[in-house]
């Protein structure tokens, strides 16, 4: 799975999936047991298995674009027949407060568990708490722009199955649409087992009561609880297309980002798209365009930011796969380089030379493959970022997934020269 873009800590989304071959008949489509529970879940809820079937084969061959995730919602942009792709949704329900108790207890009582959701598995007896982090029949609320009346329709089937792979590769998926991010859930987690293992060792209290608590003024009763937030932003309405008028997708896109950051705003008093800068958010938005590749409608949008912010459509292009790669982090790697203390920097190349690699040429905290196609960069949190150019045009483009290991960011890199013992091995 290609790695996920965070907007913040309750959004997350993910680029579209490569098709693949089509699932045999009567085979799990997901390759783990929470994941085929999701769509074990789509499938004996539907109504029609016909249209499960062609929702399927959507699926494989990747006409969804790429996939949203926030607390309650799973949304896509899937292309049927028609030449507009139709928008879909997923509904579920968040947890209550008193289901994160249960389920935080649970995983906190056995080190296994945080370790398991570290790994990206999620255990059977953690997910047999008592708590419905899995869906069953008829939890799944699908709705399509579609005219297609079925429950689901081949659409919303689509956007299911893929949403069983999200799981697949990260089980934090699953928990986020239930309501918690997954820092928000490391961070609870680390401050039970903490406090656990406090109690463990903190001998037996005295009998009697404090002076303070004896002697501690009273207090007037609490004011009462402010409203509760809305499970989810609400779906923006359905702009048409007229002619002389702005990009209906355009608008849709705006609305629900701004939807989302309202929100979030509401929930926590803290906007972080806020303190990005002018580029940043033009490059943000320009990221979480559903899709890839250049189409006429993107290379408006490119257009437009581009001139916004004093920037071409091939700067704002290069931006957006370096978002897209690391996020704030990755777009800081692309323009801003910058001299690495001793230590992780200096041990790359050593490592490189260890895989069989040529050595590459330092620079700042930028390694170069002396053929000029391939580079490595360091960026402050001490991943490595790929990058590709034609030999000797320094036109460098990110490329793969960052990494630690240097080494681990050069897989699937290289040309074909490379078999030649010279360049990088994929």
């Amino acid at each position: 799975m290609a790695t996920p873009h965070r907007d913040f800590e309750l959004r997350r989304t993910f680029p579209e999936f490569a098709p693949r071959e089509a699932t045999a008949e009567g085979a799990s489509f997901a390759a783990t047991w929470w994941g085929n529970a999701w769509a074990d879940a789509l499938e004996q809820g539907a109504l029609d298995p016909k249209r499960l079937e062609r929702g399927r084969g959507y699926a494989d061959q990747g006409h969804v674009d790429a996939i949203t995730v926030t607390p309650g919602l799973v949304l896509a942009y899937v292309r049927g027949s028609r030449p507009r792709p139709y928008r879909v949704q997923v509904r579920v329900r968040t947890l209550e407060d008193t289901d994160w108790e249960r389920f935080l207890d649970a995983a906190a009582e056995r080190p296994g568990h945080i370790a398991a959701l570290l790994d990206k598995e999620l255990p059977q007896a953690l997910a047999a708490c008592g708590v419905p982090l899995l869906p069953g029949p008829g939890d799944l609320a699908p709705r399509c722009s579609c005219p297609d009346s079925g429950h689901p329709c081949k659409h919303a089937a689509a956007l299911c199955y893929q949403t069983a792979r999200l799981l697949d590769a990260d089980p934090f998926v699953l928990l986020l649409l239930r309501g918690r991010g997954e820092k928000d859930l490391l961070d609870a987690l680390s401050r039970r087992s903490a406090a656990r293992a406090a109690r463990d060792r903190r001998p037996g209290t005295l009998p009697g009561v404090r002076a303070t608590d004896a002697l501690a003024p009273r207090q007037l009763p609490p004011l009462p609880p402010p409203l509760p937030v809305p499970p989810h932003p609400e779906q923006p309405p359905v702009y048409p297309a007229a002619p002389g008028g702005p990009d209906p997708f355009a608008l849709d896109q705006l609305a629900t980002d701004a939807a989302a950051r309202a929100h979030t705003l509401l929930g926590t008093g803290h906007d972080p798209v806020g303190e990005l800068t002018l580029w940043q958010d033009a490059v943000r938005l320009a990221a979480a365009r559903p899709g890839s590749g250049l189409t006429a409608t993107t290379r408006t949008l490119y257009a437009t930011l581009a001139t916004a912010v004093g920037r071409t459509p091939s700067d704002l292009a290069r931006a957006v796969a370096a978002w897209r790669q690391g996020g704030a982090s990755g777009l800081a790697v692309l323009q801003e380089p910058w001299d690495p203390p001793a230590g992780r920097f200096d041990r790359a190349r050593p490592l490189l030379l260890a895989a069989d690699l040529p050595a590459f040429r330092p620079w700042r905290n930028r390694l170069t493959h002396p053929r000029g196609h391939v580079q490595l960069r360091l960026s402050r949190e001490g991943l490595w970022y790929a990058y590709e150019s034609d030999p000797g045009q320094d036109d460098w483009w990110p490329r793969g997934t960052p990494d630690l290991d240097p080494v681990g960011a050069l897989t699937g890199l290289g040309t074909p020269d490379d078999a030649q013992g010279d360049g990088v091995h994929p």
